[in-house]
């Protein structure tokens, strides 16, 4: 009997799938059910406290007519110290600009670049702010805002400039509490009647009235685009500060209004840009200098202070014109010129940043950095002095060479032997170079620091000469610390602030001045500083009553320098092109020294005669001085030793004085039998405090070394090429 495979092997069912993936996949969406019903709540949550916060903020907002007299900005008049008004600073607002007088081009430009969906969003535009995040993630910093024109209304009148998630929370529910209160047209009315444009101007019309000199139902529409592009960075795009900037601004504005269908091409092409001019500013002059230097300090005077203030300043108005008139009257064509003035504690008395503060509002007096040429010289002598140099020490003017690099003098001429009084006079580059390399380039540089040279400084050799770029504020100050006999002074602007009631919230406090350098130190360079006045480079300076101080030229006559005191009054004059091109003729002692004295003539007129802690002592001779003009031949001038004989330098024949031939003198001071000598006179008048000058020069090619016993100074190395 046949089998049946089938009847003995039954056909065994398909596996039935596991239970756990059924549970796992019905887990999964019981999770998304329920984010999506707590998210829903969250979001509905959220949405009611929206509503809830706006119409909150709606009931409490102001009425449209107390937002149009409403005003924000801190009023400040800035006085001189006799408490006449420099200036009177603040918010500046036009007539009010109803919507339907407003030029439709402010209306469309203003739109157009701040806010296209304006007509559309409900105060806060959802659109804008995601697109300004994914900016921010793409470019990993925020360059693109996503406030809207009723988001910075509400900033303007009820809020400040932080960068905090808690403001623009607040903005968001003001804006959109402004939103439900008032019409578009209103909070456009509102919005180009406050928004502030730069230069204290709030509203179109200020900034009309402001940039271009009438109000602002006359906009054209190269002009409604440049004021509406200046909101965002007034101060970067002002067309009276940089006219160029705010142009290439305006052209984007155009673009965008082309762009957004509010111009046509050929209207964008018909705005004549170049042909807008600024209205020249009314009461601007060379005060603003000082005044846009003083002010912003009261952010670390005052900080968290708001309300109508009265500043007290240290300019002096007399002093003030005396020094823009002499800075005009002696800049060479074409070039600029700056002075800054400080009192014998570091008040500033004037300040001149420029020739004319319309034309550009650049100070060059505490903003530009030039190269000083010889002035820098000032540190390299102070620290020669430092290290035991006397201004009688005799020094070699002769060629040298230090780690490759060879100065020599404008005429290629030298002296020989002189002493450093005469190499500082006449502004010998060899034998700055010479004192830079004993006492080393760092300690020129440190002494720099020390005197408050605030710009890099660097440690080469040609240093000396006055390499490296400083302000004109930093050589004054350096030389005021001089003229206070060694001690720190600090430049300040701002005597005292009060309230407009009078009450005084803030004074100076007394300075108190670190000593820098011994007062020997400090009497040694005024010496030097006073002989370059009265016989040296810097005669152009003289005011017929004692005057120190010092003359720089830079190469090709591109900077010309002269700092100096007299009666406790130290100035500061540069002049040069802020293109550093070369100005012919340019020299320290010539444009330079003639404005210094202009001024100090008047700054000094009634203050008593002071005569500095050192008497000048130099030879009848003259030198032919560093980049300055030729004083004298070199060649024609004798000297007298300190045994009363009159050298010529350069003269073989050897007089009584001077020292023997090499290889004469190495057993000098000792016994015939080699011991050393008894205590001789000089060394009796140094232990009993009597001193007297060493009469023994130094060997013309040699640096001499200090004295023994001299306070604070410890013996110099003899100076090798290269170190």
């Amino acid at each position: 009997m046949a089998r049946n495979d089938n009847l003995r092997k039954p056909q065994s069912s398909p596996p039935s799938p596991p239970e756990k993936p059924k549970k796992t996949r019905s887990r999964f969406w019981r999770f998304v059910r329920g984010a999506a019903i707590w998210g829903s709540a969250g979001a509905l949550l959220a949405a009611i406290v929206i509503v809830v916060s706006v119409l909150v903020a709606a009931q409490s907002l102001p009425t449209y007519d107390k937002l149009k007299s409403s005003q924000v900005g801190q009023m400040i008049v800035v006085r001189a110290r006799d408490g006449t008004e420099l200036v009177s600073l603040g918010p500046s607002y036009g007539k009010w600009i109803p919507y339907d007088q407003i030029p439709q081009v402010m209306k469309d430009a203003t739109v157009s670049v701040e806010d296209r969906r304006f007509r559309s969003h409900i105060g806060v535009d959802p659109i804008g702010i995601v697109r300004s995040l994914m900016v921010r993630v793409e470019s990993g910093r925020w360059r693109q805002g996503g406030s809207t024109i009723t988001q910075q209304l509400a900033r303007t009148v009820f809020l400040n400039n932080n960068r905090t998630f808690d403001r623009k929370i607040r903005e968001a529910v003001l804006a959109m509490a402004l939103e439900w209160q008032f019409s578009k047209d209103q909070v456009l009315e509102l919005y180009l009647n406050k928004v502030y444009f730069g230069g204290g101007a709030y509203g179109i019309d200020a900034a009309s009235r402001k940039f271009f000199g009438h109000d602002a139902k006359q906009l054209s529409l190269a002009e409604a685009a440049i004021i509406a592009g200046l909101v965002k960075a007034p101060s970067r795009y002002s067309p009276t500060a940089d006219a160029k900037a705010g142009k290439e601004r305006a052209e984007v504005v155009l673009a965008v209004m082309e762009d957004a269908g509010a111009i046509t091409a050929a209207q964008r092409a018909s705005a004549d840009l170049e042909g807008v001019k600024p209205a020249p500013e009314a009461g601007q002059n060379s005060a603003r200098y000082f005044t846009d230097w003083a002010l912003p300090q009261l952010d670390l005077i005052l900080p968290d202070n708001d309300e109508p203030i009265e500043v007290w300043t240290t300019l002096d108005p007399g002093m003030q014109r005396a020094a823009t008139a002499a800075v005009a009257a002696n800049a060479p064509k074409g070039a600029q010129g700056a002075l800054v003035s400080l009192d014998r504690d570091g008040a500033v008395l004037a300040m001149v940043g420029g020739t004319d503060y319309v034309s550009s509002n650049y100070n060059r007096a505490t903003n530009a950095v030039r190269q000083p040429g010889s002035a820098w010289k000032l540190f390299v002598y102070l620290a020669a002095l430092e290290a035991g140099y006397k201004p009688d020490d005799r020094v070699v003017d002769e060629p040298v060479t230090i780690q490759g690099w060879s100065p020599h003098n404008s005429s290629r001429g030298y002296a020989g032997e002189i002493d450093v009084r005469t190499a500082f006079a006449y502004s010998k580059n060899t034998v700055a170079a010479q004192l830079g390399n004993e006492v080393g380039f760092g300690a020129v540089a440190s002494m720099a620091r020390r005197f408050g040279i605030t710009t890099p400084v660097n440690t080469l050799p040609s240093m000396v000469l006055g390499t490296s770029d400083v302000r004109l504020i930093d050589m004054t100050r350096a030389f005021a610390s001089v003229s206070a006999k060694g001690a720190s002074v600090e430049p300040y602007g701002i005597l005292k602030v009060t309230k407009t009631d009078g009450e005084e919230i803030y004074r100076r406090p007394a300075p108190r001045g670190e000593l820098l350098v011994p007062q020997y130190v400090a009497a040694g360079i005024t010496d030097l500083l006073q002989s370059a006045v009265a016989t040296g480079t810097g005669k152009a300076a003289q005011i017929g009553r004692p005057v120190a101080g010092k003359t720089g030229t830079t190469s090709s006559n591109k900077d010309g320098w002269f700092v100096g005191f007299s009666s406790g009054v130290t100035t500061g004059v540069w002049m040069g092109r802020d293109d550093a091109k070369a100005v012919p003729g340019l020299q320290g002692g010539t444009a330079p020294a003639r404005a210094f004295a202009a001024y100090m003539r008047y700054a000094v007129a009634r203050r008593p005669v002071e005569k500095f802690d050192t008497e000048l002592k130099l030879p009848d001779w003259q030198l032919e001085p560093d980049d300055e003009q030729l004083q004298g031949d070199p060649n024609e001038y004798y000297y007298t030793d300190d045994q009363g004989n009159m050298i010529r330098p350069g003269d073989t024949d050897k007089g009584p004085g001077e020292p023997p031939a090499e290889g004469q003198g190495d057993n000098i001071g000792f016994q015939q039998d080699g011991s050393p000598p008894a205590a001789n006179d000089d060394f009796l008048d140094q232990a009993t405090g009597r001193r007297q000058r060493d009469a023994n020069p130094v060997r013309p090619g040699a640096v001499p070394s200090p004295r023994a016993g001299q306070p604070g100074v410890q013996p110099r190395p003899t100076p090798t090429p290269g170190n």
